[in-house]
């Protein structure tokens, strides 16, 4: 599983530019610690302990879609997390990171509406961690950043809901990592 998401990681970053705008791929690579300004991964809950690590790297296609790839090491082992693309960049709050990075914008926010809030909609990268805290996943629109950019990837307590009144829902946040997509 590991060598598959370097390998991934790898494609990802050395695409050739007849697939993607190097110019525009976004990487973060970080160990999670207590919030700073200089902070790069911010935990916020020891469920995501001070120490583990988090790649992320976004590349857009240039058929117009973009593909996120999360690759966590260190967290808690055989544990369901949730993790979505979000707006702001991380603070001292968890809250700070501001709401889902959403293509279409839903009116109503926060957003719960199962028509604004989904994995089409949204870039959802919900994992679960293998008996050594390790875990990997890839998530691909059929959309890409233009002038809204996100500025971060943000680990929930839970898997995402999907019903409505509760859809993008993942439970409190746990950590955050900045991310210039």
């Amino acid at each position: 599983m590991k060598t598959l998401a370097v390998a991934a990681a790898a494609a990802l970053l050395f695409t050739p530019a007849a697939h993607a705008d190097p110019a525009k791929v976004a990487h973060t690579s970080a160990k999670f610690e207590s919030y700073s300004a200089t902070a790069k991964a911010v935990t916020y809950d020891a469920k995501v302990p001070n120490g583990a690590r988090v790649t992320v790297v976004g590349v857009p296609a240039v058929s117009g879609g973009t593909s996120v790839l999360l690759v966590l090491k260190g967290l808690l082992p055989n544990r369901a997390y949730g993790a979505h693309v979000h707006v702001k960049k991380c603070g001292a709050a968890p809250a700070d990171s501001g709401p889902h990075f959403q293509n279409v914008a839903d009116p109503v926010q926060p957003s719960v509406d199962p028509a604004y809030a989904n994995s089409r909609n949204e870039i959802w990268l919900d994992v679960h961690t293998d008996a050594n805290g390790f875990a990997h996943t890839e998530s691909t629109v059929d959309w890409q950043f233009t002038e809204r950019h996100a500025r971060s990837v943000v680990l929930h307590n839970e898997h995402t809901h999907t019903s409505p009144g509760e859809a993008g829902t993942a439970g409190p946040r746990l950590a955050c990592v900045n991310v210039d997509f």
